[in-house]
């Protein structure tokens, strides 16, 4: 007789670390997707003030949230951090809300925040978490998607604002300072999915 676990693990229903620590169903699926908008708030918070884009813990939320919860519960937790913070939570960086000077110009990374996580989970869900060197790779993508969105925007608003929003004073602006953080939270990111499964094994 096949075991629980191995029906787990070979059930693509199954298959993130979410799965493996809380029985899924409607209300568990609720409390993850909010338990995820939650923590993307608070690393919110851990900022390096800049403008017009911040440095933050964020990125690092998206694709560990994405990553545990799976492609749609990953993605509808980002949406809801989106929508809850144009709609007036103080959840965005700095606790702030809606689309004001001081979040209108990072907005399309937070766009980008749910196919990342979309991404990272449907990555998951084929087992990427679980091995080291796959992690790197899944999470590298995974964290490379917010600028494709926010870049963009960010040289919208620029030049809507009308400042210097050629390619590269947009890169200077929204991507040259970010390489450090984001190569360290990629490998955080990438470290800790294998690790919290070999502690679950």
């Amino acid at each position: 007789m096949v075991d629980r676990m191995t029906i787990a693990s070979a059930s693509p229903h199954r298959s993130v670390l979410a799965d493996a620590l809380v029985r899924r169903g409607a209300l568990a699926n609720t409390l993850l997707v909010v338990a995820g908008t939650a923590f993307t708030a608070l690393l919110a918070q851990v900022q390096i003030p800049l403008w017009p884009v911040p440095i933050t813990g964020q990125t690092l939320a998206v694709v560990l949230v994405g990553a545990t919860l799976g492609t749609w519960r990953g993605a509808a937790s980002m949406a809801l951090y989106l929508v809850a913070g144009v709609a007036g939570a103080p959840i965005f960086t700095g606790w702030s809300h809606g689309l004001g000077a001081d979040v209108l110009p990072s907005f399309g990374f937070v766009i980008g925040f749910i196919p990342a996580a979309a991404l990272v989970g449907w990555l998951s869900e084929r087992r990427w978490d679980r091995h080291p060197l796959l992690s790197v790779a899944g999470f590298g993508l995974a964290s490379a998607v917010p600028f494709a969105f926010g870049l963009p925007w960010l040289a919208a608003v620029l030049a809507h604002l009308g400042l210097p929003h050629d390619i590269g004073a947009v890169l200077n602006a929204g991507f040259t300072p970010f390489i450090l953080g984001g190569v360290v939270k990629w490998l955080i990111a990438a470290a800790a999915l294998p690790a919290a499964w070999r502690l679950l094994k």
